[in-house]
């Protein structure tokens, strides 16, 4: 079976951030069946694993990674009827979002110009526009880590802002389906919400989206980062946005231990000159651990 694994693969190419070494091995993943058999394969010879879908919330070791990296690429999406759609881990959340709100579905429309798979919104809980994933969620497909495969009704699992249940079970979430209500307007909401983004996050920049959680309802982290005076701060290729101070972004072929650096760095002043703690949202992928959804 490890004959077929592809080997030397830059995470860096599969990171949104742009940053990252060689994976010892490589295998993407396209149907539900291939996962439960990976996974039990991986269990059986305890080959080292880490599950990802597009890499948009991790920050890669610049080392690599010394085992197999699984790409979750459980693609489809079908309409079930009456605001049930059921999808694919590896399905584009924003896609997602801008397709449901297209035919009068809402729930999902803040998903749009959010970077990550179904299922990395579902592990993270992803949020915006004071919506988060849980809230539209009606279950989770998963199988656990030796290929069992299990599904859960959204009130079985625990979510909190940017936490699930799924952050202890290991395995990998492979599908989930949502419930939506129909709403007149949730094609001139996506729109507003995708245009929103556009204009005030730096989407033209390598990112892994926002880094730190909002420690308050009343200010959000990048309003203390920039009143830290940050904005525009760079440690080697790593810079603190100009144009929204929560993201750290990839100017000029940062490493993993620059946005380390930085974030340090972020964290240091902001506590300093406000007197808050931050606290990452993204998840740090060192060279060896065990598998997970990313």
């Amino acid at each position: 079976m490890i004959e077929t694994f592809a080997k030397s693969q830059l995470l860096s190419e599969l990171s949104t951030w742009g940053i990252g070494g060689l994976a010892r091995y490589y295998k993407a993943v396209t149907t539900i069946e291939e996962m439960t058999f990976l996974l039990a394969y991986c269990a059986k010879v305890k080959l080292p694993h880490l599950v990802i879908g597009r890499g948009s919330n991790c920050l890669f070791d610049s080392r690599g990674f010394d085992g197999l990296i699984i790409h979750n690429k459980i693609d489809f999406c079908n309409d079930l009827g009456e605001g049930r759609f059921h999808a694919g881990a590896g399905f584009h959340f924003s896609l997602l979002g801008t397709q449901t709100a297209r035919k009068g579905w809402s729930g999902l429309e803040f998903a749009s110009g959010i970077p990550g798979s179904v299922g990395g919104a579902v592990f993270m809980n992803a949020g915006a526009n004071g919506r988060e994933t849980c809230d539209a969620l009606e279950s989770v497909e998963w199988i656990d880590p030796q290929g069992r495969l299990q599904c859960f009704d959204v009130d079985q699992l625990d979510f909190s802002y940017r936490h699930s249940s799924f952050h202890d079970m290991g395995g990998a979430i492979v599908a989930a389906t949502f419930n939506l209500i129909p709403i007149a307007t949730a094609r001139q909401d996506q729109i507003a919400i995708i245009q929103y983004r556009t204009k005030t996050q730096p989407y033209g920049d390598k990112s892994a989206g926002c880094v730190f959680r909002n420690p308050t309802v009343k200010e959000g982290a990048g309003s203390l980062i920039e009143r830290s005076g940050l904005k525009g701060v760079a440690v080697g290729g790593a810079q603190v946005s100009l144009k929204h101070a929560n993201f750290i972004v990839n100017k000029e072929g940062a490493s993993s231990e620059d946005v380390h650096a930085l974030i340090a760095l972020v964290k240091e002043r902001v506590k300093e000159r406000c007197g808050v703690e931050l606290w990452e949202e993204i998840r740090y992928i060192p060279y060896q651990v065990r598998g997970h959804d990313a």
